[in-house]
């Protein structure tokens, strides 16, 4: 599967191999790791892809992507799905950076582009979830079109949904 690539940033699918390597810690000898990556949340989505591909077979091009920056090909975070579209079209998708790559616009610019993807193949609804105390990633994903659609105790969730081909208006950037 080819990358996907916006202004700024290519969002690269995991292979096994690469999944293994965040798991492991161990950076690939052709690719860059910004200091502080991979965190926590990119770890732990790596495993997911790891199980997903382990029970089910390889999700792409609903897995896992490593965002990293055009200019120089660092890994600054991850963005993706957490599996294939249901049988209604919908996905769940979850996203993070690294510290020092916050701020600067790429989570809503990866995801932007991970929804235009999710749309070019199908996907009706994109659901996405955010701490209550995150707002920053609450702000990406109203930035992107996403809309709120419900609280629990712990997080806020988010969705978009395209009903038909003239909805795709809240991507563009």
């Amino acid at each position: 599967m080819d990358d996907l690539v916006t202004a700024r940033l290519v969002l690269h699918p995991m292979t096994v191999s690469e999944a293994q390597r965040v798991v492991a810690g161990e950076m690939d000898s052709g690719v860059r790791w910004a200091p502080g990556y991979p965190t926590e949340g990119d770890v732990s989505a790596a495993r997911r892809f790891l199980g997903t591909c382990a029970s089910t077979g390889d999700p792409q091009p609903f897995g896992n992507y490593e965002i990293r920056r055009r200019e120089d090909g660092t890994a600054v975070g991850g963005v993706g799905f957490h599996g294939a579209a249901d049988v209604n079209g919908g996905v769940t998708i979850g996203y993070g950076l690294i510290p020092s790559a916050r701020g600067q616009g790429y989570a809503s610019e990866a995801l932007r582009e991970l929804l235009r993807f999710a749309r070019a193949h199908g996907v009706t609804r994109v659901k996405g979830d955010a701490d209550h105390d995150n707002i920053a990633s609450q702000h990406v994903m109203t930035a992107v079109g996403m809309r709120p659609t419900g609280q629990d105790e712990r997080v806020r969730y988010f969705e978009i949904v395209w009903a038909d081909e003239t909805e795709n208006t809240d991507l563009r950037s």
